[in-house]
């Protein structure tokens, strides 16, 4: 099983250091998971112009095909400005629209006030829905108050995250086993 962490944005710290304890916990709880963490602050992601992702070279390419291959995806994304970073969303739009197709997809967001727990759901939710993502449905809302020294504090945020990591993986076991069987049905 691949899982990618993708910390959606280039600006800030506090989502990635919620993704880091994320993929820290997917490693330590499931060792067999094959995790590969994305962070965009770390590449140089081109816009997309409309191209098959396949059509693509260097960070874009590279970026593009891990998500691809994955079999579930974790996002972590801050909401600026009551949205979603466009960095985020020059990654959705760079991929094909059934690129989340048999794929578990689950959230981490930060936000800076709580009036913005419901981005993830009338932004976020869409999208992956519509890229054919089979969304786990409770997401972690992590606020600035719960971050000090570039660490959670806040045992409840901890918890939610540990929770997260688990509905994420049972929910892909479970996919890929219904998959199969769907599949055997056929004799070809």
């Amino acid at each position: 099983m691949k899982i990618v962490g993708l910390s959606g944005s280039i600006v800030g710290s506090k989502t990635r250091t919620a993704m880091n304890y994320t993929m820290d916990q997917l490693k330590e709880k499931y060792p067999d998971v094959e995790v590969t963490l994305i962070d965009l602050a770390e590449y140089s992601i081109q816009f997309s112009d409309g191209r098959d992702y396949r059509e693509y070279k260097g960070d874009t390419e590279y970026v593009t095909k891990t998500i691809m291959e994955a079999d579930a995806l974790i996002l972590g994304t801050p909401i600026f400005q009551a949205s979603i970073p466009a960095t985020l969303k020059n990654i959705f739009d760079l991929l094909p629209v059934n690129a989340f197709r048999d794929k578990i997809v689950s959230m981490l967001v930060t936000a800076g006030s709580p009036k913005h727990f419901l981005i993830p759901e009338q932004q976020l939710k869409p999208i992956l829905a519509y890229m054919k993502a089979q969304i786990v449905q409770t997401y972690v809302f992590i606020e600035d108050q719960d971050f000090q020294r570039k660490e959670i504090v806040n045992d409840d945020v901890l918890f939610r995250i540990e929770r997260l990591v688990e509905d994420t993986v049972l929910l892909t076991e479970t996919y890929a086993k219904l998959r199969e069987q769907h599949e055997a049905k056929y004799d070809f």
